[in-house]
């Protein structure tokens, strides 16, 4: 009967034990130590994008700023140098600024529009805006007289909102609120059934309007502290066939051709265009306007800044009422003057 021969064990055996787990802690090392540097990379790469992210945001937002300032002096120094009174979509105030690198506004003399220094960002960065007649536009404010709702403003509005294909049960939401938000006493204001009163048209749903409602709305209506008149010069033909109660669309529409020509200087002037002058009365229309939105969109690269304020003009005086700054209705920003 053989017997089986064990074999002592090798002396290297532990050795090369010893080896292969150097080999595992020292893998494992590097492992780690590329992890942590790779984290460390991606936080400061995540940083450096937030602070240059932050840095173009502030940087815009200064510009707007300016922007703003630059269009109060335009109105300003229109209702200084008008001679008839009046406000019409051929002065300067009217004019768009289409999107325009921000170099082009700065002093060649002194090559700030080719400044060094990285912070100006002036290669990349692209300013555009304008400036829109609040009065243009069928002012919801008009839908409260003396703490009721005034029925003139609304048949204007009922005849917009059948225009517009649009439920008169909103407009009834709206003009109920309205007269609830314009509430004058202090013990009335602290009631809870109280509704906010909006400062834009988007605001309305605030109140449970549509968005339907208010995107439809928006190119034709405003909100503004006070009542105020339409501005025959600079409102679109369906604001002012729904402003004079028994007015065509026609009669609407030769309005804008006429004044495309001649501005008007006088709400009689105005109404000389139309069969029925007596439908274009100074009570409801006027030629020039004292609430302007002053609109600036400024771009940094990937970083877009908007902002928006509402100003009231004049003469000699141009004060910011309100200021928003971010996304707004496309259909709000549209200007809807001198439409046909």
């Amino acid at each position: 009967m053989k017997t089986k021969m064990r074999h002592a064990p090798s002396p290297h055996q532990p050795k090369r034990r010893v080896r292969g787990a150097a080999l595992l802690a020292a893998m494992l090392t590097v492992a780690l130590v590329a992890t942590f540097a790779a984290s460390a990379m991606w936080q400061q790469w995540r940083a450096i994008e937030v602070e240059s992210a932050e840095r173009s945001r502030i940087q815009s937002a200064w510009i707007l700023v300016g922007a703003l300032d630059w269009s109060r002096l335009i109105l300003r120094e229109d209702s200084l140098a008008r001679g008839d009174s009046t406000d019409n979509l051929t002065e300067p105030w009217s004019i768009p600024l289409e999107e325009a690198r921000l170099s082009t506004f700065l002093s060649a003399q002194r090559n700030v529009s080719q400044a060094d220094d990285a912070s100006a960002q002036t290669d990349n960065a692209f300013l555009s805006g304008r400036v829109t007649d609040q009065q243009s536009r069928m002012n919801l404010t008009n839908l409260v007289k003396n703490k009721a709702i005034d029925e003139t403003a609304k048949t204007q509005f009922e005849r917009l909102f059948s225009y517009l294909g649009l439920p008169q049960n909103e407009l009834t939401l709206i003009s109920t609120n309205m007269v609830r938000a314009a509430a004058a006493n202090t013990s009335d204001a602290q009631n809870s059934a109280i509704a906010l009163m909006p400062m834009t048209i988007s605001q309305l749903s605030w109140w449970g309007v549509s968005q339907n409602t208010i995107a439809k709305i928006a190119p034709y209506t405003t909100i503004l502290p006070m009542s105020t008149k339409i501005n025959v010069n600079t409102a679109g033909a369906e604001v002012i066939w729904a402003s004079a109660d028994g007015l065509d669309m026609s009669d609407a529409q030769r309005i804008i051709q006429a004044r495309s020509s001649q501005y008007f200087k006088s709400v009689s002037a105005a109404a000389k265009v139309l069969s029925k002058p007596e439908l274009l009365t100074a009570t409801l229309f006027d030629v020039s306007s004292e609430y302007f939105e002053v609109r600036g969109r400024m771009r940094i690269d990937q970083t877009i800044v908007e902002e928006r304020s509402l100003v009231h003009k004049q003469r000699g005086k141009v004060r910011t009422l309100w200021r928003e700054r971010g996304g707004f209705l496309r259909n709000e920003s549209a200007d809807a003057m001198g439409k046909s």
